[in-house]
């Protein structure tokens, strides 16, 4: 017994007739009636009265009917699901991303886009140590996850280049370095530096300031680095985004003068990555960097 005998006996059916069924089936009338034979063998029961001019359902046929319907549509439902998947259109994304894309309003623009596109993906979304996201992208803990760059990526992953934005120094209120009508990287030599989980900012106004930076504690994220700024630990080079976004009492945010350094956010995902609907995103992804 095939699922297409269930189909057979459906249009036989509905149509009361062998010559119609046969006809919107696409096969003809003997073979029609050959196949629902073929059935009633295997079931040990006639489907249908055969009468002059059409037929009808015996007993058996009438309590097979609904059950073979539910079963032709759940094969349907499964079969579409499946096509759907492959396509990409269903499934499941674990995404991971650091403070500042959702700062920088880069994961709520593509998070949204992409819902809009595809409902039917669930989207899992959580916020990750930047230093070990990549690692859980590898070991598939995450499909996808938005870092700040520049950093190293190990092998397998690919990086796809987001929203460029420079840095802004954050100090505390009563900072000498306040006073300063503007704050060159050479007036930071004697400063304590809070670091980020990206610290490119840091080493590159040490950098260009011509000094080693003394280098304090790195606390986590960018609210945690701002805290400590708040306490008058020292100072901390951090990405623009954050001074819409982190206040805090005894926090001030200053340009450095001459300091045009940037970073910014990227995509990070595995190079051969065989989801469909994590290729989608990534597609997405790489289409509004362009």
């Amino acid at each position: 017994m095939e699922l297409r005998h269930f189909r057979y006996f459906l249009a036989v059916a509905r149509q009361r007739n062998f010559t119609r069924a046969a006809e919107q089936l696409g096969i003809a009338p003997p073979t029609l009636s050959r196949q629902i034979q073929d059935l009633e063998s295997e079931l040990g029961t006639p489907l249908f009265l055969r009468l002059q001019r059409d037929v009808q359902l015996t007993e058996a046929g009438a309590a097979l009917f609904p059950e073979a319907e539910a079963t032709v549509r759940q094969f349907e439902v499964a079969q579409r699901n499946a096509q759907r998947a492959g396509r990409g259109e269903v499934g499941q994304i674990a995404l991971g991303y650091v403070a500042s894309a959702v700062y920088s309003g880069v994961l709520q623009g593509q998070v949204r886009a992409f819902s809009q596109a595809f409902g039917d993906i669930q989207l899992s979304v959580r916020e990750s140590a930047m230093d070990a996201l990549p690692g859980l992208v590898v070991d598939g803990d995450f499909d996808i996850g938005y870092v700040r760059s520049p950093m190293a990526l190990p092998p397998g992953l690919s990086a796809i280049a987001l929203k460029e934005e420079g840095y802004v120094l954050a100090l505390s209120g009563d900072s000498r370095l306040d006073e300063l009508r503007r704050i060159t990287p050479e007036h930071l030599q004697n400063e304590t530096f809070i670091l980020p989980e990206q610290i490119n900012g840091t080493l590159q106004v040490a950098a260009q300031g011509g000094f080693s930076p003394r280098l304090g504690p790195q606390p986590g994220g960018l609210v945690a680095v701002v805290a400590l700024v708040s306490l008058g630990q020292g100072v901390a080079v951090v990405p623009e985004s954050v001074v819409g976004n982190i206040r805090m009492p005894n926090v001030l945010y200053r340009q450095i003068s001459g300091f045009d350094a940037a970073s910014w956010l990227s995509l990070i995902h595995r190079r051969f990555e065989k989801s469909p609907a994590v290729a989608h995103y990534i597609e997405r992804a790489r289409a509004a960097s362009l």
